[in-house]
């Protein structure tokens, strides 16, 4: 039994106010599957929450949560992973047509590329974090002299996700999907201090405020 009573409270409101006024579209799921139309790859961060910064619903998005919202690159001969196996089945067998990878501000994971991680109680943490290093060593280098570390932080949040862009499109079923038209890759930050979201323009080659006004597809859009 849950210790959290908050939890347990939680469920019960559920249960009795949202499910109950959703009731026939949660039925509806469950009897024929999930067709979401997008594939959401975010942080684990608690404060970054996909369906509430989107405010979407059950089943519209397929959701992939790791430490600093990284994909590694295809590797078919790797012993487990996760966030492949969910790429796979999302774009293969669910037929997403969108795919963003999101970060956020005041990151975590991009905050320990700048420091220290012991060994032992982080094995599997540090390994991970590599996926970052691309990011850290190009922020490192492009900054200003003077730059703040948060400044640092800010520009390695942003670089990472277009890495992560990068590394996604090493997936033949992907980079297949982004050729013919079928699947659309964004990058996106969120900013966990005002609830904005930026959005990646390859051809600008930076990062945009998302206002729906403003939203035009590229080759492998925002």
């Amino acid at each position: 039994m849950l210790k959290n009573s908050v939890l347990l409270k939680g469920n019960d409101v559920f249960r009795n106010s949202y499910f109950k006024k959703h009731e026939l579209e949660l039925i509806d799921l469950a009897q024929n599957g999930q067709h979401p139309k997008a594939l959401f790859i975010g942080c684990a961060d608690s404060r970054v929450i996909p369906n509430l910064i989107t405010q979407t619903a059950p089943g519209d998005l397929f959701v992939l949560r790791n430490v600093g919202n990284f994909v590694a690159p295809y590797k078919p001969d790797a012993d487990y992973h996760a966030t492949a196996s969910g790429i796979e089945y999302a774009v293969t067998a669910l037929k997403v047509s969108e795919i963003i990878i999101c970060g956020h501000t005041h990151c975590g994971a991009i905050a320990s590329l700048y420091t220290e991680i012991e060994d032992a109680p982080f094995v599997h943490t540090k390994k991970w974090l590599s996926l970052g290093d691309k990011a850290k060593s190009l922020a490192l280098s492009s900054i200003e002299v003077n730059a703040s570390h948060e400044k640092l932080l800010r520009l390695t949040e942003k670089l990472s996700v277009v890495y992560q862009i990068e590394n996604l499109l090493t997936y033949p079923y992907v980079k297949k999907g982004v050729e013919e038209g079928s699947l659309h890759i964004h990058g996106w930050i969120y900013d966990i201090e005002n609830g904005n979201i930026e959005y990646y323009d390859p051809d600008a080659l930076n990062f945009k405020s998302l206002e729906v006004s403003n939203i035009v597809e590229t080759d492998y859009d925002s």
